[in-house]
């Protein structure tokens, strides 16, 4: 997700030109737009929703082979760890009640567990915490700044995405640019285009595009060739807060230079609701109430 955070935040820097119809003012704009600008995971943090995954094995043409579908009820996080999420649907079929109850007793464990830990030693896990959040708004401050070398950016105009008004932006890298984070050496092979409200200042809808080969883990691990896409959309739920609604991807890779994959998957988000401790969690079934 920093991937598309900082695409977005790169395509708020550069001003735009040459409209036939006037645009708001850059600054202004940019300034409004930043404020709001927020990592998923922190959006999220607040919420107990529903996450139901497809992944589909594509053929030559890009038809679907094969669908797995899990579903997973996703609750906020213990400091210093993901969200944790609950499966009640696997490989499309849903889970029996005892294997939620297993679910659930493990993550009672994990939460005394913190809570005996935060109780001896208060001052040191807090620290501890703070020191990860510090870390990660650096980490993510530097892949900005990476953006910002990298990529080319144009306002190019205003468009109409799932009934919300928007400002354009289209983000293309540079050539010789020379990024500095593992996050920019990733985004420099991808070129893509981001929607953002006009009135509310949020991210609508980023997409993203392979425009040559790019290797990970020095080239060995995995390689996603051109073309390969990805795209991912906000909406304003409830009347109160912008968050994920979906994500999709389609992709053609190779596996430690031997194996071609061809794939594609969505992850939808649905059900939000603000989480409390005494937030009551109905098992959901495909069709289900």
């Amino acid at each position: 997700m920093r991937f598309l955070l900082v695409s977005l935040l790169a395509c708020l820097i550069l001003p735009a030109a040459g409209q036939e119809r006037p645009l708001p003012d850059y600054d202004a704009f940019m300034a409004e737009a930043r404020q709001r600008l927020q990592a998923d995971d922190v959006r999220q943090s607040g919420y107990v929703y529903v996450e139901t995954r497809r992944e589909q094995k594509l053929d030559a043409s890009g038809r679907a082979t094969k669908e797995t579908v899990n579903v997973f009820e996703s609750y906020p996080a213990l400091p210093g760890e993901f969200r944790w999420q609950r499966q009640t649907v696997k490989d499309g079929k849903p889970l029996s009640a005892a294997e939620l109850a297993k679910q659930d007793r493990e993550r009672q464990q994990k939460v005394m567990e913190y809570a005996r830990k935060l109780e001896r030693e208060p001052d040191k896990v807090r620290a501890a915490e703070q020191k990860k959040r510090d870390e990660e708004r650096r980490e993510t401050d530097q892949a900005v700044d990476d953006a910002l070398r990298i990529y080319d950016i144009r306002m190019v105009g205003r468009e109409s995405i799932a009934g919300y008004e928007t400002i354009a932006f289209t983000f293309t890298p540079r050539n010789n640019a020379k990024p500095r984070t593992s996050e920019g050496k990733v985004m420099r092979h991808f070129a893509g285009k981001a929607w953002v409200s006009e009135t509310e200042y949020e991210l609508v809808r980023l997409e993203a595009e392979a425009i040559e080969t790019a290797s990970f883990g020095l080239g060995l691990l995995a390689r996603v060739h051109k073309g390969s896409k990805a795209a991912f959309e906000r909406r304003k739920v409830n009347g109160e807060a912008w968050l994920p609604a979906s994500a999709t991807y389609t992709a053609s890779a190779r596996l430690f230079l031997l194996k071609r994959l061809r794939i594609g998957g969505t992850a939808e988000f649905s059900d939000y609701r603000k989480f409390a401790v005494e937030t009551e969690t109905k098992v959901r079934t495909p069709g289900g109430d």
